[in-house]
Order: C-alpha cells, then structure tokens, then sequence
C-alpha cells in the first residue's frame, strides 16, 4: 500500500511565496499527486455545505488541445488590447509574455485541472451568480496552495471557459456539470520566490471607505 502523502511546507510561506506560475516543464506529474492536490481542495467550504465539486483531470493531448484553441481565441483579443493599453508598463509586459507562452505551450503542459460545479449557473440575480461562484473559488485556492507546497507550478485562469457551450463538448460534461475554473500544473520552469503587494494599510479602511487608520504615518 502506498504511503500517504503530506505537504510540510509551512502555511504562511506558501500563501506568502505563491505566484501564478505559467511556464511549466513537460515533466510527467504524479496521478498520486494530484489527487492529493485535489484532496486538499475539497477540505474548502462551500454555499450551504453543498460539496457540488467536479474536478476534470485532463492529460490527453487532444483535450488539452481543444480547450487551448478556445484560450488562444480569446487571448488574441485580450492581449492585443492589453499590450496597447500597458505599453509603457514593462512588468505587465512581462506577465503578457508569460500568459501568452503559457497559451502557445497549452497541450504541452502535464496537467490541466478543470473545477467545475453540478447545477447549472444562475444567471439573476446577482448574488445568486455571486454565491453560485464562491463555492468554487475556495476550493481552487486550496489547489494553489497545495501546488505551491508541493512544489508545482499553477495559476488558476478562465479563458479556455469563455463559452462554456464549447468547453462541455471539449470535456464531455453534462448541462448538469458548468466547468467553472481551469488551473494548468507542472513543474515551473522559474523558481518561486516573494511577491510584490501594497502595504496592508493602503487597502485596509475602517468602518467607511478612505479611513485608513492602518496606514503608514497614520494616528
């Protein structure tokens, strides 16, 4: 019987050192790996404790394929306009470079995770689209934090989902499964290291927007 696995990486310094990794090495993944991952992104909460989590596990090059086709369509949009808009913003140059590597590199990458949902998406109100979404956010964070831990590259994008029409034929889901979330993983061609954020104080308010006692220099 194989040996459980477990992650020993401190919390904090995998929320701390966790990026969005995009250039990935073709090296195989462990199947034993990744459910473990995927174990772990089950231990999130969900609306009403529903657990209606689906998780697609693609490796065929095929697949992976098709829903590269659907990331590359949208992307050539995004990026066009994005570079134009940051021109003069050589850091997001730099990570429209990584995006669009990663969408070239698409069915080279060992493992794509698709989080999906059972049920179908609301689409009204808004808080029922809202609530509808918060039960797979946190289950794919979870799938980051474990990548991190584990020593995977991972960043959690939405583009191949642009139509979820054509993405359910990609992936053969039915109308009762939305695919929600797609997280490309494998070993990072980089390494990982601090990420760059505000000060706390500048995003923190207290009891009404722009009172920021936490700031720096505040009394």
């Amino acid at each position: 019987m194989a040996e459980p696995l477990f992650l020993s990486m401190p919390l904090e310094e995998a929320m701390r050192t966790q990026r969005a990794i995009r250039r990935l090495k073709t090296d195989p993944v462990d199947d034993a790996l990744v459910l473990h991952l995927i174990e772990l992104a089950l231990k999130s909460p969900s609306a009403s404790n529903g657990q209606g989590w689906e998780f697609i596990v693609v490796r065929d090059r095929a697949v992976k394929a098709r829903l590269a086709r659907l990331n590359g369509s949208m992307l050539r949009l995004y990026a066009g306009i994005g570079r134009w808009l940051r021109r003069n913003d050589a850091r997001s140059l730099r990570m429209l470079d990584a995006v669009e590597w990663q969408a070239a590199h698409f069915d080279e990458i060992p493992v794509v995770v698709v989080g999906c949902l059972r049920g179908m998406r609301p689409w009204f109100p808004p808080v029922a689209v809202t609530s509808y979404y918060a039960s797979i956010h946190p289950a794919m964070q979870n799938l980051l934090l474990a990548a991190r831990a584990a020593g995977l590259g991972a960043a959690l994008i939405t583009m191949p989902l642009w139509s979820t029409l054509l993405a359910r034929r990609a992936l053969k889901l039915p109308w009762s499964v939305t695919p929600c979330a797609v997280v490309p993983l494998g070993w990072p061609k980089g390494r990982y290291g601090p990420t760059t954020r505000p000060p706390v104080g500048q995003v923190v308010h207290l009891d009404r927007y722009g009172n920021r006692p936490f700031g720096v220099g505040a009394r």
